[in-house]
């Protein structure tokens, strides 16, 4: 098989090997396609904070693909079934993966492309029970998308929305994208999106928002927002989304900034009493979450992706990530060509 090995910050290269059999309790996986985000781009120029990195490593957290073949304990009814699956290799047996919570696994991080080989190479291999199998006729370019949404999907399930509230998307990219669909759901009496591309009003408002606005603009009923999710992670989109909620509302944080920007108040969401929620990963209610919404026809995820390229372009592929083009959505990378 082919697979992409990032030696160090900025240095790669293909290799060719033979693919092991798998494991006892682990599954074979043909990549169907890699998707691309800021994180990816973070590791290629050696921004990653240590620990959350190692090098060298094949990236790829963004995946889709079948299983092509299972080792010892797993199910062989698995083999040919349609799959995504988690990235945080969790213990399974802390108090923190017992509650389920196991993107707070205590006994350390490890994940798919970061620290583990991941899926920008013909075939992924990693515990089964890490899988999500998808319906029969699902389309396997977009369920690549499937890591950002089950992501989108634990803020949705922390924000808790219920109909008739009001509610605030802050950030435009694939992640506050694929927000405004799960929001939308909820039946908000109104969803805000703010975000700095005004191209982005169409597909926002197609996508269930009834307004929409710049961050050059004054948004609307400053405060007057019962949740807000921000997924832009930076320290302007962080500003922004502590300003929206009302006094007693929700907001739920999913970007990440760089590390000591300035951000929040910690005296005025205080003061305030706004109820703080984070995302880092997504836990398997999330991943489940996402997965059933996708396969029920109700999570549209073609529309993001602007580019598919071969393995072998993973240096333009992460170009084009980092161009700030308006132009440039999703990325993919696929196996053997596009």
């Amino acid at each position: 098989m082919t697979a992409l090995v990032l030696d160090a910050p900025g240095a790669f290269h293909l290799a060719e090997t033979e693919p092991a059999p798998p494991g006892p309790g682990d599954a074979r996986i043909r990549v169907h396609a890699s998707g691309i985000c800021g994180s990816d781009r973070e590791l290629y120029q050696g921004n990653r904070p240590k620990g959350y990195v190692r090098y060298p490593v094949t990236p790829g957290h963004e995946w889709s693909g079948t299983v092509e073949a299972v080792g010892a304990g797993v199910p062989s009814a698995l083999v040919g079934r349609k799959v995504v699956g988690e990235g945080f290799r969790n213990c399974q047996v802390c108090d923190r993966c017992h509650a389920g919570d196991t993107t707070l696994c205590t006994a350390g991080y490890e994940e798919t492309g970061f620290t583990q080989p991941g899926a920008m190479a013909d075939t992924l291999t990693l515990p089964a029970r890490l899988l999500h199998p998808l319906s029969e006729g699902a389309d396997l370019g977009a369920a690549a998308l499937l890591e950002p949404a089950a992501c989108v999907a634990a803020a949705a399930l922390k924000a808790n929305v219920r109909p008739g509230e009001r509610v605030a998307v802050v950030g435009t990219g694939t992640l506050g994208m694929i927000a405004v669909q799960f929001l939308a759901a909820a039946s908000p009496a109104e969803l805000l999106v703010v975000g700095v591309r005004p191209d982005r009003e169409r597909l926002s408002l197609s996508f269930g928002a009834t307004a929409f606005r710049t961050t050059r603009d004054q948004p609307a009923a400053r405060g007057g927002y019962d949740v807000v999710i921000e997924t832009a992670g930076s320290a302007s989109a962080a500003r922004t989304s502590a300003a929206l909620p009302r006094r007693g509302g929700r907001l739920v944080l999913t970007g990440i900034p760089a590390a000591g920007a300035d951000g929040l108040d910690p005296t005025d969401l205080v003061v305030r009493q706004i109820e703080v929620r984070t995302v880092f990963g997504a836990p398997p209610a999330a991943w489940a979450h996402a997965v059933r919404v996708f396969d029920a026809g109700l999570l549209t995820l073609l529309p993001l992706i602007t580019h598919e390229l071969p393995l072998t372009d993973f240096a333009t592929a992460i170009e084009l990530v980092g161009s700030g083009d308006p132009k440039v959505g999703k990325v993919l990378l696929r196996p053997g060509g596009a």
